[in-house]
């Protein structure tokens, strides 16, 4: 059967930059770029002309920024996007926002003029985020609360009880939303948690810092050397690997350059592998939505040392393909809706 061609519609202020994302989208056989736009307002009419099945978006542009046009496009007109982000600071707030607004994904523009990488990883995204149903922000309020961390959390202060058992969880498209519920849902005195989301160094912290204006429990980019302690998430950092190792009587992060796994770097596999082996039945974990299988086999590793793990439910996914993959393989024992991950996990401690 042939496959389907993607049509995308490109979104960039720059002619430069709206060259070199439509010829390297071309070279994929199985996309067409059917339109460009230059602006938030040419968008609006190429996307109602077109009615391509992606766009693309540049988060900064003159007139309206991507943001802005996202959270106008989506309850009116819902479509999937991969946006395309600068490296700084300001793009990588943006990003989180857009990714908040409905975003599927995003691309960092390389801060060198080499453009090739990134454009291969756009043409994987961009594929991806043809086969999202984003439906259901039609007529859907954004939430500007949840997405800058308006909801006001008190003072918290980390707390110096290493860990007894503990939770690892893994992401990868749409995860950074679905780790928004799950991490919001745990209580402050939850058990030391290890995430891996798959995201270019620069945006974890942010990525971080942003969950623990939000959640009950401290959340921080974990460090190499970082103790887990009871009340913390350690967030891996992007471009490096994360292991879970014995630190005394408990356990701690190393946090290394190394090769990538399973073609990612932070990668969920060499996450769970480590908890596999230095941790054992005193784990729990969770696998969220994303495309692909790092982790399916490390998360089969944590039930065989027994381990209780779960995979989020298709219904509920922007993609099923790591949780699909965790649940065929043995690894999640169940399938259950991202509104209940958060409660399975705690029913495991008790």
């Amino acid at each position: 059967m042939q496959k389907r061609t993607i049509r995308v519609l490109v979104v960039d202020d720059s002619l430069l930059v709206r060259k070199i994302l439509s010829d390297g989208l071309a070279k994929d056989p199985n996309i067409m770029v059917c339109g460009t736009a230059g602006d938030p307002y040419e968008a609006r009419d190429e996307i109602v002309r077109l009615k391509p099945d992606v766009l693309t978006l540049d988060v900064e542009m003159p007139k309206m920024n991507g943001l802005e046009f996202l959270r106008r496009l989506m309850p009116q007109y819902p479509i999937p996007v991969v946006m395309v982000s600068s490296l700084t600071e300001r793009g990588q707030k943006t990003t989180l926002d857009a990714m908040a607004a409905g975003a599927v994904d995003f691309v960092a523009k390389p801060k060198s003029g080499n453009l090739e990488q990134m454009v291969d990883e756009l043409c994987t995204k961009v594929k991806i985020a043809s086969t999202v149903n984003v439906s259901h922000w039609k007529h859907k309020q954004y939430d500007i609360n949840a997405a800058i961390g308006g909801a006001a959390v008190g003072s918290k202060v980390a707390g110096q009880i290493q860990s007894t058992r503990i939770c690892a969880i893994g992401a990868s498209t749409g995860g950074t939303e679905a780790l928004r519920e799950v991490i919001c849902g745990f209580p402050k005195n939850f058990i030391g948690t290890v995430v891996v989301q798959h995201m270019p160094a620069g945006f974890t912290k942010m990525f971080a810092d942003r969950l623990n204006s939000l959640a009950q429990i401290i959340v921080k980019e974990a460090e190499d050397g970082d103790l887990i302690y009871d009340g913390r998430v350690l967030i891996a950092q992007g471009g490096k690997q994360l292991e879970v190792v014995r630190k005394g009587t408990g356990w701690g992060v190393r946090v290394f350059d190394a090769p990538l796994c399973c073609g990612h770097r932070p990668s969920v596999e060499q996450m769970m592998n480590s908890v596999a082996k230095n941790v054992g039945n005193k784990a729990i974990g969770a696998m969220l939505t994303g495309m692909g299988a790092d982790g399916a086999n490390g998360m089969k590793a944590m039930r065989d040392a027994g381990a209780r793990c779960i995979a989020q439910d298709e219904a509920t996914c922007v993609v099923f393909g790591m949780p699909k993959e965790a649940y065929q393989r043995g690894g999640a024992e169940m399938l259950v809706p991202l509104s209940k991950v958060a409660q399975t996990l705690q029913g495991f401690l008790r």
